[in-house]
């Protein structure tokens, strides 16, 4: 029997994140599972239905996705995962299924989150009615971002990850022809990603490979002072001060940028008293510009549970791809 709750997924390219809409709104039953625990996407989320009463189960759901949505067929970008919606829906027995892109859920989520969801790491105050860049380093790297229009916002869906990054010091250069020759391309996902630090750490210690996880050269950096570590952080938050700067100058983003993602939020000091916002003003003449764009890091764990159930609610966000009925 279904009700009016709905199933919200994070799906990201490690973890996935699940809870409960209620019919009142209410955000509930958060729960954790790990991707490669399961063969597919109906196991995954059956997974999940399966521990909920009858009073409880849900009758449509809404997915957030670290990928393109183009169709039926959704392809994880960092997680061997590909599925079809319409299959999955009907095999779970949903009314409906709406699929977007993770990212995309973050900055529908901007609007409804408080004060104490954010931290501000400088600038001035918001803009109001103005452009709203967002994004963050996990896995891979989330970006979009929100267009004022008609007194509502519209989501921006796209990669952004996935372009190329500049160096502003000759020593990034060398960082860069280091990615480009290793990958092929020197993306921002390649470098500001769980994976970036790793190579980064490589990078610096002159190894070929490392066995530390993201987690552990975090440990080393900020808990034992590792010089090789340290340096790989401060030219991680660096790079990212220098993407989002970017990012807030292709968007005319005087409502701010907020930065996200599964790696900063557990950092916030880090964060702030690193390079990242001093390189994100670094633009030349367009540095009084930048100084006046509020930067926020969201602290806010449900932010994508909380941009999904605005997707359902928000018809700029409402899509025919990935949503079947």
């Amino acid at each position: 029997m279904s009700t009016d709750c709905t199933l919200l997924a994070d799906i990201g390219g490690t973890y996935t994140r699940l809870a409960l809409l209620d019919d009142v709104g209410q955000i509930t039953n958060v729960a954790v599972r790990e991707n490669a625990d399961f063969l597919g996407m109906e196991a995954l989320l059956g997974s999940y239905i399966a521990t909920l009463p009858v009073s409880q189960q849900p009758g449509r759901a809404a997915l957030a996705v670290a990928c393109p949505v183009t169709g039926d067929r959704v392809t994880l970008t960092n997680f061997n995962l590909s599925f079809s919606v319409e299959a999955t829906r009907a095999g779970l027995g949903l009314n409906s299924i709406r699929v977007i892109n993770d990212f995309t859920a973050v900055a529908l989520a901007i609007p409804h989150l408080d004060a104490q969801d954010v931290l501000q790491l400088g600038g001035g105050t918001p803009v109001p009615d103005a452009a709203i860049g967002v994004l963050g380093p996990g896995t891979g790297l989330g970006v979009s971002g929100l267009v004022p229009h008609a007194g509502g916002w519209i989501p921006i869906t796209g990669e952004g990850g996935h372009v190329t990054v500049g160096a502003t010091t000759d020593e990034e250069e060398q960082v860069l022809a280091w990615f480009r020759q290793r990958h092929g391309h020197a993306s921002g996902e390649r470098i500001l990603s769980g994976s970036g630090l790793v190579d980064l750490y490589c990078y610096f210690s002159g190894q070929e490979a490392t066995e530390h996880s993201p987690q552990r050269i975090a440990e080393l950096a900020y808990n034992e002072n590792d010089t090789t570590a340290r340096r790989v952080f401060d030219e991680f938050f660096a790079l990212l001060g220098n993407v989002a700067g970017n990012l807030a100058l292709t968007l005319g983003a005087r409502g701010g940028v907020y930065v996200a993602g599964g790696i900063l939020p557990r950092m916030p000091n880090a964060l702030r008293t690193s390079s990242f916002r001093e390189r994100f003003t670094a633009k030349g003449r367009f540095r009084g510009y930048l100084e006046a764009i509020p930067t926020y890091l969201i602290v806010d764990t449900n932010v994508a549970f909380k941009g999904l159930a605005a997707s359902l609610r928000d018809k700029h966000a409402q899509r025919d791809i990935g949503d079947s009925s």
